[in-house]
């Protein structure tokens, strides 16, 4: 048996891994934590919800239980205690510093509750772990958020984790809740780029291509330790 965990579903490469994950004959089971239940159904799916910084102390045990009928979902809850199944734990969570509003906000959201995350991920027995980072991430850039997904990676390699995948997106695209006007700016001039597929690495990217890329190297063997994903392989791997 394998399962995926889930977070940052709600996101915009979230939501479509979600939908890659349930189609994929690979997967038994998809868990998804969040701070909130996803309005979605799927015999797949099992939603977990709370508050995310304190997830290494949810009873996710009890959570999945009582979302079954009749013990439905106890089989797996006793594979996933006794380490008995096959794990690979998927990360987009992420933010802005507009949206988180403040700095600290961020860095709690874009670096805490990724690790968070990836500790509770490793607890439960996950080999891989694969995170959607971004472009510019170095742990020492001069421009905040850069830094701040490369102190993120630097710190997940810390884990041990069998295979963590890093993918470093350029500019997405695709249907976000919120506007952000810098984003339709740079989409404009980089529009050429996309339409003659120069740039590999710097043309925007849809969120489907970033999911399904994920998705495949997670079903990968024979991976090295760690590996980075730039947008020009993610668009390769996602066509």
């Amino acid at each position: 048996m394998t399962i995926a965990l889930l977070s940052g579903t709600s996101g915009l490469v979230g939501m479509q891994l979600l939908h890659q994950l349930l189609r994929d004959a690979a997967y038994t089971y998809v868990i998804s934590v969040g701070r909130r239940v996803l309005a979605l159904k799927h015999e797949k799916l099992i939603q977990l919800e709370g508050d995310l910084h304190a997830l290494s102390k949810w009873d996710w045990a009890n959570q999945i239980n009582a979302q079954s009928l009749g013990g439905a979902y106890q089989p797996l809850v006793a594979a996933i205690s006794e380490q008995k199944v096959t794990i690979h734990a998927f990360s987009s969570l992420g933010t802005t510093i507009k949206q988180a509003g403040s700095k600290e906000q961020f860095f709690a959201v874009d670096h805490d509750l990724v690790l968070e995350f990836a500790g509770w991920a490793k607890q439960l027995g996950a080999s891989k772990f694969l995170y959607v980072s971004a472009m510019g991430a170095n742990p020492t850039s001069s421009i905040y958020y850069n830094r701040v997904k490369g102190r993120t990676e630097e710190d997940l390699k810390e884990m041990g984790f069998a295979f963590l995948g890093l993918f470093r997106p350029s500019l997405l695209l695709g249907t976000r809740h919120e506007f952000r006007f810098g984003e339709q700016v740079a989409m404009i001039f980089m529009a050429p780029l996309t339409w003659m597929k120069l740039g590999g690495n710097i043309r925007p990217i849809r969120d489907h291509v970033v999911a399904k890329s994920l998705v495949q190297v997670a079903l990968r063997e024979n991976l090295t330790h760690v590996e980075v994903f730039l947008s020009g392989q993610m668009q390769e791997l996602g066509a």
